[in-house]
């Protein structure tokens, strides 16, 4: 048999002693245990979503006070919308290099840089005083959610593609779940801090001190306790020669100019997108709307963000699960699906004018959006092996651009009323969702179309590498790669792929 021919189960399992966890041909682990931090592989998982967790903490610590905010820099509508478009806006360029930055440097380095750099922006939201110093702050600030690029290339790294997935969906779940726990930790820590007799104005500055420092944690303990892939760091990899420093202009081609690419951006755009733009206008909506004060408010919004503890990690088993059902067709049916269901919901939420059936909807519509998150992710890595950085981070980035066009569109200014911005979004929601019929793999298959006859998991990844980097060697980890992704065939292909290892002659 080849080297590169997988077991029966479409993974070779190599137990050995120098990891915790039962591994792949890639030392890629084959199994998720959420409550290990078994190294290298779990403690990355934990580090990461932490880390998340603080950036997006620190990015909507804003929103839950802006009433209070509102009054003290007497900002307009409009001054509102545009720092709520600029906190989402700076991560779009910020996520596509911080890709690039993963492939070339690797995620601990290059996530934990990001978050040290931002946590000024955080402090120095003490001192704003007019609507542009917020915009500012809210901007520089919002670059953190680059982090997000580093989580998931991180976890792709990490672990194989029968888990992937849910490695994928679990992190980011909770790393978004920061923005649920500032809606409702920035209400109480602002009360607490006028309970020692502070003035309204003077307490809402010193309560953004509290995310500043868990952010600046966050990156000293990746630096410091993390590792980028599982033999080692990119620097020490590369130093020994175990690994290749590859070419920065081939890994962003590669990347690039790989249409599935664009079609991940772009659905990504909205469920991600639509998740960044609630975030920012719920609290002041029911504040708003149903008269609730600013605790209460903070509450309800809070439930938003706070349902990632286990949506996202869901949509990441969903598609894992479809995928074991239906190969990558299972995981494509399922992102579509769930995607459209929540652009209807978020159309009912913009219709519904009481109170609890608005919070009953929002809840529901939450769940749907954030597992359709994690669907997505559950398909990125296999889009390119060599350019896994710059996928992710495009992707990534098509999630901000989602926000800053739905936040402009729909909720800047005085064009809709909140409501009617909501249910507009739904209608884009379904509409750009579409885009996911177009994703199609020669191997595997896509939405209606079935996999092109003798095309392997090998002819695709091959693509990336050019017939000199071939004679090298260097195309020998993507085929490693592809000998891990026999399990994205639908169950008819694996079964000829069973069929034909049993009957392959040795040597073969």
């Amino acid at each position: 048999m080849s080297d590169l021919m997988p077991t029966l189960n479409g993974v070779d399992e190599i137990e050995t002693k120098k990891f915790a966890l039962p591994v792949d041909a890639e030392n890629k682990a084959t199994v998720f245990p959420l409550v290990s931090v078994a190294k290298p592989h779990m403690r990355a998982f934990h580090l990461c979503w932490i880390q998340f967790f603080s950036c997006f903490l620190s990015t909507f610590a804003a929103p839950p006070l802006l009433p209070i905010i509102r009054d003290n820099l007497n900002l307009t509508q409009n001054d509102i919308g545009n720092a709520g478009v600029g906190s989402v806006s700076g991560a779009i360029f910020a996520r596509v290099l911080m890709g690039t930055a993963c492939d070339l440097f690797g995620p601990r380095l290059a996530s934990a840089t990001l978050t040290l750099l931002t946590a000024p922006a955080v402090y120095l939201s003490a001192v704003a005083d007019s609507a542009p110093g917020f915009f500012a702050m809210r901007f520089f600030t919002g670059f953190a959610l680059a982090t997000f690029v580093s989580t998931q290339y991180w976890m792709s790294s990490m672990f194989s593609p029968t888990v992937v997935g849910l490695a994928n969906g679990q992190s980011a779940g909770w790393g978004n779940l920061g923005g649920g726990v500032a809606q409702l930790v920035m209400p109480l820590v602002y009360t607490a801090i006028l309970k020692t007799g502070a003035t309204n104005f003077v307490a809402w500055r010193i309560a953004f001190f509290i995310p500043a420092l868990f952010q600046m944690s966050s990156a000293f303990a990746v630096m410091l306790l993390g590792q980028d892939l599982p033999d080692g760091n990119f620097h020490q990899l590369q130093k020994s020669g175990n690994m290749h420093k590859d070419n920065a202009k081939k890994v962003l081609y590669h990347g690039i100019s790989n249409y599935r690419s664009w079609i991940t951006a772009l659905g990504y755009g909205f469920c991600f997108g639509v998740e960044l733009a609630v975030n920012n206008i719920v609290a002041y909506y029911f504040y708003d709307r149903f008269n609730l004060n600013l605790n209460l408010s903070g509450i309800v919004a809070a439930t938003f963000g706070m349902v990632n503890l286990f949506s996202r990690p869901i949509g990441g088993g969903l598609s894992d699960f479809m995928a074991k059902k239906y190969g990558m067709r299972g995981r494509l049916w399922s992102w579509w699906i769930v995607q459209t269901i929540s652009g209807v919901l978020c159309i009912a939420l913009g219709l519904i004018d009481t109170l609890a059936a608005s919070i009953a909807v929002m809840i529901i519509f939450s769940l749907f959006v954030q597992a359709a998150e994690g669907l997505t992710f559950g398909v990125v890595p296999f889009v390119s092996r060599r350019s896994l950085g710059v996928v992710s981070g495009m992707t990534g980035a098509g999630g901000n651009v989602g926000a800053v066009l739905t936040q402009v569109i729909f909720f800047r200014g005085s064009q809709f009323t909140t409501e009617r911005g909501i249910t507009y979004m739904g209608v884009m929601i379904i509409a750009c969702s579409l885009g996911i019929v177009s994703i199609y793999f020669p191997q595997w298959g896509g939405v209606f179309c079935s996999p092109k006859a003798n095309f392997t998991e090998e002819d695709y990844y091959l693509k990336e590498w050019d017939a000199e980097e071939q004679k090298r060697g260097l195309h020998d980890v993507s085929m490693k790669f592809a000998g891990s992704c026999r399990n994205e065939r639908s169950t008819k292909g694996k079964s000829v792929t069973k069929e034909a290892e049993m009957s392959a002659p040795d040597g073969v």
